[in-house]
């Protein structure tokens, strides 16, 4: 058994998100000690790790509950997780697409001026006045 300080250090994720992961349901501590001090077991490491995991690839936590129930059941049909997936992957690329055009934004602006001073600088024009943007804001 583990407590959740031990938890933590196992899985490098803090104390305070474990129990914000606990209090929503997404993992679930295996009684408390004498003392009231949470305790987890291998499979609440194993869980807080797949929890993690899958936030470092930006799933978001209604994504990951529903990846948690299907993986709590080996016999359902892994469709479902491909489709989450899918849907995970479209929106990354979606935001990299959004992120390519933001530094193209800013690389044009932060490169086009022409001036010494504040009075002349594109990267200010731009800022205040959304006419010096080549994209949409």
């Amino acid at each position: 058994m583990y407590s959740i300080g031990e938890l933590s250090r196992r899985t490098g994720v803090k104390v305070p998100t474990i129990r914000y992961y606990e209090s929503i349901g997404l993992i679930a501590s295996c009684g408390r000690s004498a003392g009231n001090q949470r305790r987890f077991d291998r499979q609440g490491i194993d869980r807080l790790a797949f929890i993690r995991h899958a936030r470092a690839l930006g799933f978001p936590l209604d994504a990951i509950r529903a990846l948690l129930d299907l993986s709590d059941d080996p016999e359902t049909p892994c469709a479902e997780a491909d489709r989450i997936a899918a849907e995970q992957l479209a929106d990354t690329r979606a935001r990299i697409a959004r992120l390519e055009r933001l530094a193209a934004e800013l690389e044009r602006i932060a490169t086009g001026c022409a001036s010494d001073r504040a009075g002349g600088c594109n990267v200010l024009q731009a800022l205040a006045d959304h006419r010096h943007c080549a994209g949409p804001h």
